[in-house]
């Protein structure tokens, strides 16, 4: 009898891909990488358990080599020679906010140094501060955010790496370039001097209903050319009725269909070397559908940028 590998059987590694243990020898395209934090939340916290969640809900999408086929488009994605390697999770400590960002950045380095680009699953956006700086290494790096929230903060009561900082904080290092911020909407942390402060970085700000008007093509060609993108994806830029699972969900956001549309277009604008989707707190969403929701773009995001690479 052969070995089926079914989704409820073995380990819950993503989408049931390799599990890479030694991060000196990470030989794959794309690799996976867990981030259990959310000592960056100010208020509805949980997001620690995003990764885990995503884990498990992605292996019912296991395919392994032979890929996904999409009739919509007539094409198979994430099918051999593309190689995927889930390489467990950065070595975050609870309370121990430097500790746990100096591991981050390390896991991205180290995945970047190995040639493999890191697909991230968080944890809070705070996270997404020690990501970036996991790309210093890099030149001229250009940075979209899909995200409901400006995430411009500066230091409210005093918390500099906050979940609502991180664009803020990455505006500040010399290897980010650009920024586009896609999806704004609704009431969120930052203030109109945020605002002020973003766009007088020259961040290109696109509200969730200015989106709209511009339809897919519109947004991507407010987006800068750029020849390195690091893509960061809050799961609350979807509309509330499909991701309830977030400390933050918002009405008013994406469809499922539209912000994919939107990752296949940066996808083949230009060369993602890194993303991450944060902000899936699973216990807000006793349905489990956020995390599948999260899995699946994820995994649809995967083959186009593979699809895509250069």
């Amino acid at each position: 009898m052969g070995k089926y590998n079914m989704p409820i059987t073995g380990i819950a590694s993503f989408a049931k891909y390799p599990i890479v243990n030694d991060w000196d020898h990470i030989d794959a395209d794309i690799a996976v990488l867990g981030v259990p934090y959310d000592t960056g939340v100010g208020f509805l916290s949980g997001c620690r358990f995003g990764p885990r969640r995503i884990r498990e809900v992605s292996t019912h999408y296991a395919r392994g080599d032979a890929g996904f086929y999409d009739p919509e488009r007539d094409e198979v994605l994430l099918g051999a020679p593309a190689k995927i390697v889930d390489v467990g999770d950065a070595d975050v400590v609870h309370g121990q906010i430097e500790h746990s960002f100096d591991a981050i950045e390390y896991a991205v380095k180290k995945i970047r140094q190995q040639g493999a680009i890191p697909a991230i699953m968080g944890g809070d956006h705070s996270i997404s501060i020690p990501v970036a700086r996991g790309l210093k290494d890099e030149e001229d790096v250009t940075v979209i955010q899909l995200d409901a929230h400006l995430d411009w903060s500066d230091a409210p009561g005093g918390q500099t790496l906050g979940n609502g900082s991180p664009m803020r904080r990455m505006s500040e290092m010399d290897h980010i370039k650009d920024m586009v911020q896609i999806g704004l909407r609704g009431l969120g942390s930052s203030r109109k001097e945020d605002f002020d402060a973003a766009k007088a970085y020259k961040s290109q700000l696109i509200s969730a209903k200015e989106s709209f008007k511009l339809g897919v093509e519109g947004i991507i060609d407010r987006i800068p050319k750029a020849d390195k993108y690091y893509v960061t994806i809050d799961i609350d830029c979807f509309d509330i009725s499909i991701a309830t699972g977030t400390g933050s969900p918002s009405p008013g956001g994406f469809s499922f269909d539209f912000l994919n549309d939107i990752l296949v277009k940066i996808a083949e604008k230009g060369n993602v070397i890194c993303f991450d989707l944060v902000e899936v707190a699973p216990q807000y969403d006793p349905t489990g559908a956020t995390q599948r929701v999260a899995a699946m773009t994820m995994l649809n995001f995967m083959g186009h940028i593979i699809k895509n690479k250069n």
